[in-house]
């Protein structure tokens, strides 16, 4: 049985036509049910109507409360009855009880090799401080920002005379790319989030994943 996505956007849903579109292969284990996004000019929204996908929007300047607001946001989402809550660019830091009622099944997409710059302007951040090499992190949500397990990264090379626009060009790629199989993974029960003592581990075909997430050599 197909397991049922829900996609949480802000803008403009590059991420999420990654998913939809891996979604229409005929052997991915996953569809996408609802997208909901908090502000109603998304072009997120667009994409997901183009593709016959139920969406849904709710403003958090409604809300006197970012707690009232994930209330809502919940009761949005419940509606679809997800597998799996995906965040593709839903630009939110989310209450510790919205992330404890989808603990294990929450899962986001980061620009930058995590732990390393968590936040914004993580580009900009990276050719500031003079490195050679940036990514993208795909890890499982917790209270912590940005700071739940890594499921999987990519590394990008920084150029010399590399823009911000020119990094966020070339990781964008990349987020295509293992956004969607980290996805495909969870669908197909082979990966999860298990709470050992103090420690939040990402588990993948029975093994615990290291720090920076999977590694294939190959």
């Amino acid at each position: 049985m197909s397991s049922r996505i829900v996609v949480l956007i802000s803008g403009g849903g590059t991420n999420l036509q990654a998913i939809i579109n891996a979604c229409e292969l005929t052997d991915y284990p996953g569809s996408v049910v609802g997208v909901v996004a908090n502000n109603s000019d998304a072009y997120g929204l667009t994409r997901a109507q183009n593709a016959s996908i139920n969406t849904d929007t709710l403003s958090h300047k409604d809300f006197a409360s970012r707690e009232r607001y994930d209330q809502a946001l919940i009761a949005k989402i419940d509606q679809f009855s997800p597998d799996i809550i995906v965040l593709a660019g839903f630009m939110r830091i989310l209450t510790p009880a919205f992330v404890q009622h989808y603990q294990g099944k929450l899962l986001n997409i980061h620009p930058s090799l995590l732990p390393k710059y968590q936040g914004l302007n993580t580009h900009q951040r990276a050719i500031d401080a003079g490195d050679k090499e940036h990514g993208v992190s795909v890890h499982f949500v917790t209270e912590e920002l940005d700071g739940g397990p890594v499921i999987l990264q990519a590394k990008v090379p920084i150029f010399d005379g590399d823009s911000s626009d020119d990094l966020a060009g070339r990781i964008h790629e990349q987020e295509h790319r293992i956004y969607p199989l980290v996805i495909k993974w969870f669908c197909q029960k082979r990966l999860s989030m298990q709470i050992k003592g103090q420690s939040e581990l990402a588990i993948l075909d029975g093994c615990i994943l290291p720090a920076a997430g999977y590694a294939n050599d190959e």
